[in-house]
């Protein structure tokens, strides 16, 4: 795959792709639970309950539920720690904390008075919902015993002849050749034949000998959105259905910077002492899904529930951009640095990202006016998610690993609530198991969440308190350094809904 352009803007360059990786797949494929107040004290189990802004999400039929009109908004204050240890060194810790604007919605309904028509009732809705806030900070530190990353510039340059290294301007080179060319220039990495162009192997210009002391820092913003159009009937209200048409929106940044030094004893000629490698990633694009669902009355107390979610079909755009320093130094002679940086963001042509679709089964059982409990069970294939075309050669490999490596997953939402009045006090638990089917690059998801709601009559306020903490132990880089630090993640999210009957 050949860059196909070179845009005459300062900086910018064209290429077919890079290196999509799973965790790419991963990011775009998982939601984290969001919504209203009401919906987030209750863990999102409102697969059967309905009558939510936010259970459209989960089950279209759910607008049908209600009785009147309804518009609503919701806001979030979002609190992450990231506690990384790596390999025997000491924990570190970053966190960060994000406001943002959760979901925004309304309902209409329509009523058909008409005693002999069973289709009684039209609900039409359409919601926003931030379905996944990338905002994150990590940072990982300590002794490596054993591997450099100049193991990284090993695995891209071995097999590349060194003429196309240093022959091809680096805004016409394939991915792996550019890093190629940052180990190569950045002296990170050595030719075993350096008079020799047709040279395919390499070596490692930093000393032998491991107790490498590295530190990686992550810095990650954007999010998922989605809105959604939504249309439910009801037959004699007993049994619901409904339909969302899904836009998804999606724009991610993540800067790192990777740093490593040691002090292993100097040679005759120049090796490589410390180094800094930055990448910068820019993603961005939108895509599509749809949603079925139907609710059954069972009893007026027991409600049961089912719901499909399409494969979400994404359209990606990639910027990439990155730089390099290092510093090397001989016996007795003095330090040498040196800085690789083409001031250059490469632009890629878009590909798409299907990502998997989903079953959600639902049970809720209804104490009049009182309160209830309710249950969702959702079924998720990873494996399924494909980079697109799939006959792109450049592609093929990362759907390989994907099929490998990915797993259909479940996810347990659980709800209650209980009224008093106008006051309803709510509570739930959330299990979703891990995405992965060595279960430790994403761990299993657990999550416990509680909250408040008043009814003022035409208004309603509500108040949710949720708890999430999820282990991860994902590689640095993709290939030759796939070392990583355990990191345990601990979420908590303050949520405030505003509700207004029209």
């Amino acid at each position: 795959m050949k860059k196909i352009l070179f845009l005459l803007i300062t900086g910018l360059t064209v290429s077919v792709s890079h290196s999509q990786e799973i965790s790419d797949a991963v990011r775009y494929s998982q939601d984290n639970l969001t919504g209203t107040a009401r919906f987030r004290a209750m863990s999102g189990a409102f697969g059967a309950v309905g009558g939510d802004l936010s259970a459209m999400s989960v089950n279209p039929a759910g607008s049908a539920i209600f009785n009147n009109n309804q518009a609503g908004i919701t806001l979030s204050n979002q609190n992450l720690v990231n506690s990384s240890k790596y390999f025997n060194n000491n924990q570190t810790q970053d966190k960060d904390n994000s406001f943002i604007l959760n979901q925004a919605g309304g309902v209409f309904v329509f009523k058909d008075r008409n005693p002999n028509n069973g289709w009684n009732k039209i609900a039409i809705g359409a919601s926003y919902e931030n379905t996944n806030n990338f905002n994150n900070n990590t940072f990982s530190a300590g002794w490596n015993p054993t591997n450099s990353i100049a193991n990284y510039f090993l695995a891209y340059a071995n097999g590349i002849a060194l003429g196309d290294i240093t022959n091809i301007p680096y805004r016409d080179q394939f991915y792996d050749e550019q890093q190629a060319n940052f180990g190569y220039y950045g002296f990170l990495i050595n030719p075993v034949n350096p008079n020799n162009n047709d040279n395919t192997q390499y070596t490692s210009n930093v000393p032998a000998g491991g107790n490498y002391y590295q530190e990686n820092n992550v810095y990650e913003r954007g999010y998922n959105s989605k809105v959604s159009f939504n249309i439910a009937t009801s037959y004699n209200d007993r049994i619901y259905f409904g339909a969302n048409l899904n836009v998804h929106v999606t724009d991610y940044r993540r800067s790192s910077s990777f740093y490593e030094y040691n002090n292993n004893p100097l040679t005759g000629t120049p090796t490589i002492s410390d180094a800094t490698f930055n990448n910068e990633l820019y993603t961005y694009g939108n895509g599509f899904s749809f949603q079925l669902g139907a609710i059954a009355k069972v009893t007026e107390e027991l409600r049961l529930g089912l719901a499909y979610e399409s494969n979400t079909w994404y359209e990606l755009y990639d910027e990439v951009s990155q730089s390099l320093s290092s510093t090397r130094q001989a016996i007795g002679g003095p330090e040498l640095y040196k800085t690789v940086n083409y001031n250059l963001v490469n632009v890629y042509d878009p590909y798409t990202l299907q990502t998997p679709g989903k079953f959600t089964f639902s049970g809720a059982y209804i104490f009049g006016k009182s309160g209830l409990i309710s249950i969702d069970y959702s079924i998720k294939d990873y494996s399924n998610t494909k980079f697109k075309p799939t006959s792109d050669s450049g592609f093929r490999g990362v759907n390989t690993r994907i099929n490998d490596q990915l797993t259909k997953n479940g996810e347990l939402r659980v709800g209650a609530e209980y009224k008093i009045k106008q006051l309803s006090l709510r509570g739930g638990y959330r299990f979703e198991g891990s995405p992965y089917k060595n279960g430790t690059t994403i761990g299993d998801t657990n999550s416990f969440s509680g909250g408040l709601g008043y009814n003022f009559g035409g208004t309603k306020l509500d108040l949710a308190y949720s708890y999430l903490e999820r282990k991860s132990n994902q590689p640095f880089f993709s290939q030759g350094f796939t070392d990583g630090a355990n990191i345990t993640s601990k979420l908590n999210n303050v949520t405030l809904s505003l509700l207004f009957e029209l």
